[in-house]
């Protein structure tokens, strides 16, 4: 059993050094080869995923309210519950993994900006894709889901481009924003179900 184990851990501990060397290397080949020229641009997708996240279910309740309209009222409901549980998970994930920001440990790394919180996983990105994919869930139309995801992607790729975030925790925080919108739905339609039954 003991040998059984060490080479489990042996092979766990190449698996993972494999890992973070090409997580740092697809960073430096992002970052250290940008088109500086884009950095404002990419700036402006980053700051975008959390004020387009915010006013996407504001913008929808308003016209179910103003057209009273229960339905899109609900749907909007939901993309805000997503964004929230997204954010608290990845508050959470970002305490409990504690990864530093990759231009701590590789000065090569350059920074667009110096950032407060922990690496792992992006929070722009979950955000931008809690967003992303609760929008599609609610309105499952081509026009609806493809610039969603279109523009969570280009959030997720500012974050490497501008040399905040590995590959690794943007691939995490797009898990964790689409795994937020699943599981609130399923919340959701659980609720719905107890609601009907009582």
């Amino acid at each position: 059993m003991k040998k059984f184990n060490c080479i489990i851990f042996l092979f766990l501990s190449i698996v993972l050094g494999n890992a973070q060397n090409l997580d740092i290397d697809l960073l430096k080949k992002i970052n250290i080869n940008r088109n500086t020229t884009l950095d404002p641009a990419f700036k402006i997708i980053t700051n975008s995923a959390v004020p387009i996240s915010i006013a996407t279910p504001v913008v929808i309740y308003s016209i179910g309210l103003i057209q009273k309209d229960s339905l899109m009222k609900q749907k909007a409901l939901f993309i805000g519950e997503t964004f929230l549980a997204s954010a608290f998970v990845t508050i959470a994930l970002k305490e409990i993994i504690q990864r530093e920001r990759p231009y701590v440990n590789h000065p090569e790394i350059i920074p667009h900006s110096l950032e407060g919180s922990y690496s792992m996983p992006s929070g722009h990105t979950s955000t931008a894709f809690a967003t992303a994919t609760s929008l599609s869930m609610a309105y499952p139309k081509w026009y609806v889901v493809v610039p969603s995801f279109v523009w969570a992607s280009s959030v997720g790729y500012s974050r490497m481009h501008l040399g905040v975030h590995y590959p690794s925790d943007v691939l995490i925080g797009a898990l964790v924003g689409s795994g937020a919108a699943v599981l609130t739905h399923k919340a959701n339609q659980w609720l719905n179900r107890k609601h009907k039954k009582n």
